[in-house]
């Protein structure tokens, strides 16, 4: 096998020293290359490596999310976590309608002697129980009530900022109609006196000790979660606001668009 030779090429009408110096010449613009390349591979391997620890990352805190929501969804759930719900500041459940049929089952199948029912002068309102468990409740929790009440009507979409808002006691709700009228899914007759709250718009959401969201007043979301974040009425679309709240108190996107009320929102700045 015959070596490999290498050719050189040489300048005839220079000498051998001006041949050399223009080879060393060559070689050190060639070793200025390899130089650069060198350090544009050394930079795409590093940008490689950091995108693929950043991938890690992502593909990690995926995981993580998928696990949050597993645990979330294997929850122990209360009877009330079907309705509208929240614990008023003195400790009280207050559970309220989200539709007719929800209305219906909430007075029907919930509200017990001793409870307070809430409701409001304006059609399509929810109904709301205080459950009192024999206890009389507190100024505090029937006006946290009236205010979820007004909240959770269309008082928020049409912009009011308070409504009419009234409470009796269960044996004041009826089914039975007056004589020749008709009441539809989730309507009822109260009848004797009723009792009227003031009230206002007021609503903040957070997580309890059991990790489920809260809607209700600021002062009783205030007294039973850690972190909170209160909302009003604004421009911002339900699933757009329920995007920013789960970023501040750490939860389920959809779980926090089913406790908003209908309309639209913006945050409040304590």
């Amino acid at each position: 096998r015959q070596p490999s030779m290498m050719q050189v090429k040489l300048r005839i009408n220079e000498t051998m020293e001006q041949n050399a110096a223009h080879y060393f010449e060559e070689s050190k613009k060639a070793k200025h290359k390899m130089e650069g390349a060198q350090k544009t591979v050394d930079r795409y391997r590093a940008e490689l490596n950091r995108l693929e620890e950043k991938k890690e990352e992502e593909i990690e805190l995926l995981n993580k999310k998928e696990e949050e929501k597993a645990q979330r969804a294997s929850r122990p759930q209360k009877w009330y976590h079907k309705f509208r719900w929240f614990v008023t500041s003195d400790g009280l459940l207050a559970v309220g309608g989200r539709d007719a049929t929800s209305n219906e089952v909430l007075i029907k199948k919930h509200a017990e002697p001793g409870d307070l029912v809430f409701h409001t002068d304006m059609a399509g309102s929810p109904f709301f129980v205080v459950k009192t468990g024999g206890k009389k409740a507190s100024p505090e929790s029937i006006r946290e009530a009236a205010d979820a009440t007004c909240t959770f009507s269309r008082a928020w979409k049409l912009g009011m900022g308070a409504q009419d808002v009234f409470w009796v006691t269960p044996e004041q709700v009826s089914k039975t109609a007056q004589s020749g009228e008709y009441l539809t899914r989730g309507a009822f007759v109260i009848r004797g006196k009723a009792n009227y709250v003031d009230n206002k718009v007021n609503l903040a959401l957070g997580v309890d000790a059991d990790g489920f969201v809260m809607g209700g007043p600021y002062s009783a979301v205030k007294a039973h979660c850690k972190t909170v974040v209160r909302v009003e009425q604004g421009d911002k679309k339900p699933s757009d606001i329920a995007k920013q709240i789960a970023k501040k108190i750490d939860a389920d996107v959809d779980e926090i668009v089913r406790v908003l009320p209908s309309g639209e929102f913006r945050f409040v700045r304590d």
